[in-house]
């Protein structure tokens, strides 16, 4: 079993930032894609980027290209979502996702964290 704890939400204004944590319990980490999904009220859980095991491929979101950037520390086990620019239609709760194939479909991921709430107001 591996347990997924982010961390980092919060409420920001418009054009503000925000840094998501995600740590995995769990070893090894740098063997399998990494990715964040989020889901805001009254909406289906969506893809918002990915990362491969080592770093090297990254998938984002059409939506967040240019402002989002996913990354990863092997050595601590987590995965980064560094939030620049950000929109109220960005609200949402934030979930790791660990485990998958990089991929943008939720099902080819077989761990989920609890979810972090990102609140951008106007």
């Amino acid at each position: 079993q591996v347990q997924l704890v982010e961390s980092g939400g919060g409420l920001v204004q418009a054009g503000g930032s925000l840094r998501l944590s995600c740590a995995a319990s769990r070893r090894p980490f740098s063997n399998y894609a990494m990715a964040w999904f989020r889901q805001a009220p009254g909406k289906e859980r969506e893809f918002v980027a990915a990362i491969s095991w080592s770093g090297a491929s990254t998938n984002y979101a059409d939506f967040v290209k240019g402002r989002f950037t996913i990354s990863r520390d092997n050595y601590k086990s987590t995965v980064y979502l560094q939030m620049n620019s950000l929109k109220p239609e960005d609200t949402a709760v934030y979930y790791c996702a660990a485990y998958g194939d990089g991929s943008s479909a939720a099902v080819k991921y077989e761990y989920w964290g609890q979810g972090t709430q990102v609140t951008v107001s106007s």
